[in-house]
């Protein structure tokens, strides 16, 4: 097996309670470099302490991929792979040795699987695959959701190694005020980009702007770049998510309709019309969509995965959903099942015991 050297580097600020974590986690390496952009904590003393290369300098105006380029233009020029690592994410060990087993002499970038959230019971519940692992020959594009852009001259390479997995333990308490502007910026700089104008309407809908949201993803859907089903699905769910917010059921139906139309094999569109028509009451209606989504059993890690798609959630849903129906025994099965997800949510314990009343009851 080739040996290559491999060094990870980073942009930071105010992460002082990471820095310890993120270095165990990225001292497999031979080399680390951080970019720090003004942190005012001991970041920047805890990072030096573990012979982390270092160097201070403010971005302004603030735009994330300035700052990653910059950070990049650290790293010695003879670095075989480049690997960006935050300093809230975490690799799980034997990252480098699996890294170098599958690298090969025309790879230009490696893809992984990425833990994006997790459960209280430390369960990954958001997955998705990562590509920060490259060579020299890539740049970083967009004020906000940068991405990596192939800039060498040779024919680009992907090579996609399962056996690396990276952990995201975010600082929750972090503002993302500047993701809005920041994104409005990137539609502005490049209105043809989709990613960027479906993360545009997925911010204005975090906000509440309802309409804007509409607006915004119907443009996105009208791009001719914007060919990725499973970002069209999601457009058209979160469309859906903003016309219910506007008390338009209808239309919160229709673009759940397109949804599953555009991606009959994802969860998320059943889920979310099954959810609707509990809220509507409708549970027959919902039963029948959440029991299909319940035949797809595989995630799939193109796009994010929603959280409730795949906890409690739907089990406990149904169980309320045929009790209301008077089925009674599959309403104990399915909150059965919802109570082994979540053993800890006391609401769901007590449906068990009164379903199994009613069962009781009737005999």
């Amino acid at each position: 097996m080739k040996k290559y050297k491999v060094c990870v580097y980073a942009i930071s600020k105010n992460e002082e309670k990471f820095v310890d974590r993120w270095y165990e986690s990225v001292k497999e390496a031979d080399e680390l470099y951080v970019l720090d952009t003004g942190s005012t904590d001991k970041t920047v003393e805890k990072l030096k302490s573990h012979n982390v290369n270092v160097l201070v300098k403010e971005i302004i105006p603030w735009r994330f991929d300035v700052a990653r380029n910059e950070s990049l233009k650290l790293l010695p020029r003879d670095t075989d792979i480049c690997v960006c690592v935050d300093l809230d994410e975490v690799f799980r060990k034997g990252w480098r040795e699996e890294l170098e087993r599958f690298w090969t002499e025309d790879t230009t970038q490696a893809t992984y699987n990425y833990n994006w959230a997790f459960d209280k019971y430390n369960n990954p519940t958001v997955s998705f695959y990562y590509e920060k692992m490259h060579t020299l020959d890539y740049e970083w594009y967009h004020p906000v959701h940068e991405i990596l852009r192939y800039i060498g001259k040779d024919k680009e390479k992907k090579t996609l190694i399962e056996s690396i997995i990276l952990d995201h333990y975010p600082d929750r308490t972090k503002s993302r005020s500047s993701y809005l502007p920041l994104l409005e910026l990137s539609v502005k700089e490049d209105p043809e980009d989709d990613r960027n104008m479906h993360y545009l309407g997925r911010e204005y809908m975090y906000y509440g702007n309802w309409q804007k949201c509409i607006d915004t993803l119907e443009k996105y859907l009208t791009l001719d770049k914007a060919t990725w089903k499973d970002e069209r699905s999601a457009s058209m769910r979160f469309i859906s998510r903003s016309y219910k917010a506007l008390n338009n059921n209808i239309q919160a139906k229709i673009w759940l309709e397109r949804a599953i139309n555009e991606t009959p094999y994802l969860r998320e569109p059943y889920v979310e019309y099954g959810i609707l028509e509990y809220n509507l009451n409708n549970y027959e209606n919902a039963i029948i969509y959440l029991e299909k989504a319940l035949e797809i059993k595989d995630k799939y890690k193109s796009y994010i995965n929603e959280t409730f798609c795949w906890d409690a959630t739907i089990y406990d849903i149904l169980g309320v959903c045929y009790d209301r129906v008077g089925k009674l025994k599959e309403a104990l099965y399915y909150t059965v099942i919802a109570n082994k997800k979540d053993p800890d949510d006391e609401r769901i314990k007590n449906n068990i015991k009164i379903i199994e009343d009613k069962i009781i009851s009737n005999y």
